[in-house]
């Protein structure tokens, strides 16, 4: 007997290794969700929202290195998919989305439900294309996921709700032929680079996620150039633990160190980043950029060498060509200033450590109420998690916290919506990131407004019991658009958040709940949270006055802050 459509698609991705599917079930996709349900080794993860299980296979993806998979079935189904799948596609990772469509026959007749999928998904993806007959099977499904796998991007199948049971005439395996290829640039380029860098005094390494296949090679790199090594947020996992010459990360979320070596030094060698700051990049040094997409070279500062390649297999090849450098001041300076800037991050740490103000601007400014710190609560998150952790963030406040307080030591993971900045990724990313590694500790930095956003599927992590660790952030505040709002001289306005608590909220939902709103049970509540079997919320209330300081900070910034300090405290026109 020949398979069916749905058959075929299910069973290719049983060969490829894909173990989790993630979505909500629709008429449209019962063929498919039937053959999940009798197919060994794939399994059917329900949400309660299709852009929680975007971001679960997405979450999957980047930890694995492999494909991702998520469906919605017709309509609003699919469209709920479209923020989840565009934090993928800035993530350059691959996820097949399969999607449900009105039957053949309707598509095109303005049927109930129907949404034009190959439209709506064409910023998004690198391949969409919609099943209209079943010979085009599975022809059209190696296309899609070779296209996912070989960009880096989304792939979106859409499959009409009456396709999935009918037969090809054709009943053959799929084979997708998916090996990658190393390339490094050609032997003149690199010439003109090693020139380039060996004409310099001062090199500074900026380092991103592209790199972290050649850590080795990079630390060769760092060691012979004598250079500074500034990370991007993405590149904390792999470089951040045992490395003699990083000095964290630069841009908002940066340090003054790393702001420094980029500023003081007369070259800069970027390695796998498309950092997308222009105004943290130094001004007027020389600059070679090795990237494997040649559309990224000097499209965020102009580039004077530009390797197109691997990173790995560049630096292979550019190694023997460096001479060691004899001068190490601007390591070693770059190295003490962050030394001195790590302490004073500890100091803040210290839930005993409050800053004191006078003046008329106190009372907006101190702690008053003795909230806990959200220093301290990274601080804590980090002493007590384990070695191999899988850590997710939401955008905002929550990851600057995990960028200066959490080490990425050992076999620490890191994922978050880095790219695309969206709201509300860290806790569907945990539930993908669990599943995918079940027996790792995964732990959601998760802002109150983020984790809000989709609250629900709180309730898809006690269906499949998924024992991750929720951090929230509870400053009742937007936080990142408050300090944005500020610093731009604006009154805080619309920032707000009227929040439940949080850990009752867990509780009632069949988790465990603990909330915390005392500096001196902070410690405990941390170490309760990770000791417990299962999930668990873990709701801190923190002081929602507390500001990151950047690693520039400017004037114009420091005026605005007090000024809008001053207009919150003067009473606002009513009437």
């Amino acid at each position: 007997m020949a398979r069916t459509v749905a058959r075929v698609i299910v069973d290719a991705l049983q060969e490829l290794g894909v173990r989790h599917v993630f979505g909500v079930v629709g008429d449209a996709l019962n063929p498919l969700t039937d053959a999940i349900r009798t197919t060994d080794g794939v399994d059917w993860i329900g949400c309660r929202h299709e852009e929680a299980a975007a971001f679960a296979a997405g979450a999957q993806s980047q930890l694995s290195g492999t494909l991702g998979v998520c469906m919605g079935t017709v309509g609003p189904g699919s469209v709920h998919l479209l923020n989840g799948l565009y934090d993928a596609a800035k993530s350059r990772t691959p996820v097949l989305a399969i999607c449900g469509q009105v039957p053949l026959a309707e598509v095109g007749s303005d049927y109930f439900q129907e949404v034009d999928n190959d439209l709506l998904f064409r910023d998004v993806a690198v391949y969409r294309a919609t099943v209209t007959s079943p010979d085009q099977m599975p022809r059209m499904l190696e296309s899609a996921v070779r296209a996912a796998v070989s960009r880096g991007g989304v792939a979106v199948l859409t499959v009409p709700g009456d396709l999935g049971d009918q037969e090809p005439s054709e009943d053959r395996a799929a084979r997708f032929a998916l090996d990658r290829p190393l390339t490094r640039p050609d032997d003149p380029a690199l010439a003109r680079a090693a020139e380039l860098l060996g004409a310099a005094d001062r090199v500074t390494l900026l380092v991103g996620r592209g790199a972290r296949d050649a850590r080795d090679e990079v630390l060769r790199t760092a060691e012979t150039l004598a250079a500074p090594m500034v990370l991007t947020l993405k590149a904390k996992e792999g470089f951040e633990g045992d490395n003699e010459f990083q000095v964290g990360q630069t841009g908002l979320i940066g340090n003054p160190a790393a702001a420094h070596a980029l500023d003081s030094g007369d070259a800069l060698l970027m390695l796998g980043t498309d950092f997308p700051y222009r105004d943290w990049y130094p001004k007027g040094c020389k600059v070679v950029q090795v990237d494997t997409r040649e559309e990224h070279l000097g499209r965020r500062i102009p580039v004077d060498v530009g390797l197109t390649g691997d990173v790995g297999a560049t630096l292979r090849a550019l190694l023997p060509l460096l001479a060691t450098a004899s001068d190490r001041s601007h390591l070693d300076d770059a190295r003490e200033r962050f030394a001195h800037w790590q302490e004073g991050q500890r100091r803040l740490a210290d839930p005993g450590h409050e800053r004191r103000w006078t003046g008329r601007l106190r009372a907006a400014l101190d702690n008053r109420d003795h909230e806990i710190r959200p220093e301290a609560l990274a601080a804590a998150v980090d002493t007590h998690a384990a070695e191999d952790a899988v850590f997710t963030s939401d955008t905002g406040m929550a990851t600057v916290w995990l960028s200066r307080f959490v080490g990425m030591r050992g076999s620490r993971r890191l994922i978050g919506s880095y790219n695309l900045g969206s709201m509300a990724n860290a806790m569907p990313q945990a539930l993908g990131a669990q599943l995918w590694a079940p027996d790792r500790q995964i732990v959601a930095f998760c802002g109150d407004g983020g984790l809000s956003m989709l609250l629900g599927d709180l309730m898809t992590i006690r269906t499949y019991r998924l024992p991750v660790k929720l951090v929230v952030f509870d400053n009742r505040r937007l936080g990142m658009v408050k300090l944005e709002q500020e610093q731009a001289g604006l009154p805080e306005f619309g920032t707000e958040l009227d929040n439940p608590d949080f850990a009752a909220v867990a509780t009632a939902l069949g988790l465990t709940g603990i909330r915390v709103t005392d500096p001196a049970d902070l410690d405990a509540s941390v170490r309760r949270a990770f000791d417990t079997p299962g999930p668990v919320l873990l709701d801190v209330l923190t002081n929602p006055q507390e500001v990151a300081v950047p690693g520039k900070p400017t004037v114009s910034q420091g005026w605005g802050f007090a000024i809008a300090k001053v207009k919150e405290i003067l009473p606002s026109h009513e009437g």
